[in-house]
């Protein structure tokens, strides 16, 4: 088989969406917060406490959809952090969010080791298995990449979907949009921008611990600390990629992953004559190409990372 041939194989498109799924989650999430007018840059160390929250809910005894459950909740709760320290107090929004990833992180190191202080290598759970679509998932190459997936990436898919629709078509969407675009207009209207925000950030922290939780719980079956490895930092790429609309959002995250999977296949295929580290680098330079293109289009949000206080006009 040949470089070409690759990319019309099932087993291609399988592995590529099964890559996207987190990134989809996370990238709504932080599509979410800054289309709300704040910069979530916790996003990294969020998954990390996603990932971790997950899998200990469902080693303790929980269900998988309890772990998933869970995971949405530290998330928020970290959104919540987040969302108090730069929403009505005006922090840095950089600062505050590298600080949110760092305190995550070394939170999820200090409870593993507390809840599993002499274990070497992580015990393993029983994931997500997957569930093929009747009839669907036995179209050629389309149906067992998207209609025989685990039901996280089902939901992955829907969660783009329902980000797109509140965001265009409810009230609560154009008020979300407002208060990234002109938070005096929507205090104007008797609305609380405040408010608005702090639950913007929490839900799409949620999410990017949902995405996180995909990793334990659907994409592997245990949990490590490098296992995120800089997806969060892709997903605050691919919202400037995807021009904060969640339709290209979505189509930047399954391009990466595609990336992602095509550079395994290619390191099979010339046997270790070129070195992995180019495969490696593959997808990331190829996404800041296609980030570079696009970004010269995009119009971000114009009151994104300006703090705004009641009042102010």
């Amino acid at each position: 088989m040949d470089a070409f041939e690759i990319l019309f194989t099932a087993s291609f498109w399988v592995a590529a969406i099964r890559i996207a799924s987190p990134l989809i989650f996370a990238t709504m999430g932080e599509l979410i917060c800054e289309r709300a007018g704040v910069l979530n840059l916790g996003i990294e160390g969020i998954m990390v406490a996603g990932a971790f929250a997950g899998w200990v809910t469902v080693y303790a005894g929980g269900d998988l959809w309890m772990g998933v459950a869970i995971a949405a909740l530290a998330g928020a709760m970290f959104g919540l952090l987040h969302g108090t320290l730069t929403v009505p107090l005006g922090l840095s929004q950089h600062v505050v969010g590298i600080g949110i990833t760092l305190l995550a992180t070394s939170l999820t190191y200090f409870t593993y080791r507390v809840v599993l202080p002499q274990v070497s290598s992580p015990p393993r759970i029983e994931p997500f298995r997957n569930w093929a679509v009747p009839y669907l998932s036995d179209i050629p190459i389309l149906g067992p990449a998207l209609f025989n997936q685990t039901p996280l990436t089902y939901l992955a898919f829907v969660t783009v979907a329902v980000v797109a629709w509140v965001l265009y078509r409810t009230p609560l969407g154009l008020a979300v949009r407002a208060a990234g675009e002109n938070p005096a207009a929507v205090e104007a209207q008797g609305m609380s921008v405040t408010a608005i925000r702090m639950g913007a950030v929490m839900v799409g922290s949620a999410l990017m611990a949902v995405g996180g939780a995909f990793l334990t719980m659907s994409a592997f079956n245990s949990f490590f600390f490098e296992m995120v490895n800089g997806r969060g930092w892709i997903c605050i790429a691919l919202v400037v990629f995807g021009s904060w609309r969640p339709g290209k959002a979505l189509l930047g995250a399954i391009l990466f992953a595609a990336f992602d999977a095509y550079q395994v296949r290619l390191q099979q295929i010339t046997g270790g004559v070129v070195p992995y580290q180019i495969f490696l680098m593959m997808p990331y330079v190829l996404s800041i190409l296609a980030l570079v293109v696009m970004a010269r289009r995009a119009t971000y949000p114009k009151a994104l990372m300006i703090p705004y206080q009641k009042g102010e006009r």
